[in-house]
């Protein structure tokens, strides 16, 4: 049985940082990747890699503030959130993939839970 388990998530002030972690379980993945939804908005894309890390995708919003990592011998994938701005705030999930990393939210396969990050002003 195939499992995304998300940890890492809380709450900082803006300016901090953050590091998400998510595990997956029962299969290998090519592409691992991060989508958040804020209260009373639709999921969105935050970034994803391949399992070489030869592909690496960022939305605009976070690009140069988030780097995306993954430890394929924990079969693990990270995302480290730095400067940290109150408009982060919103539900992680981690999803994966057999293909090749996309934006696109409905080419994954697989979903974690969900890990909370709030980032208060």
């Amino acid at each position: 049985q195939v499992q995304l388990v998300e940890s890492g998530g809380g709450s900082v002030q803006a300016g901090g940082s953050l590091r998400l972690s998510c595990t997956a379980s029962g299969r290998t993945f090519n592409a691992m990747g991060w989508f958040r939804q804020a209260p009373g908005k639709e999921r969105e894309f935050v970034a994803a890699i391949a399992r070489n890390g030869g592909s690496i995708y960022y939305a605009n919003s976070v690009r140069g503030r988030f780097t995306v990592s993954r430890d394929n011998a924990k079969n693990t994938v990270y995302l480290q959130m730095n400067s940290l701005k109150p408009e982060d705030t919103a539900v992680y999930y981690c999803a994966a993939r057999y293909g090749s990393p996309t934006i696109l939210e409905n080419m994954y396969e697989y979903w974690g839970q969900g890990t909370q990050v709030t980032i208060s002003s």
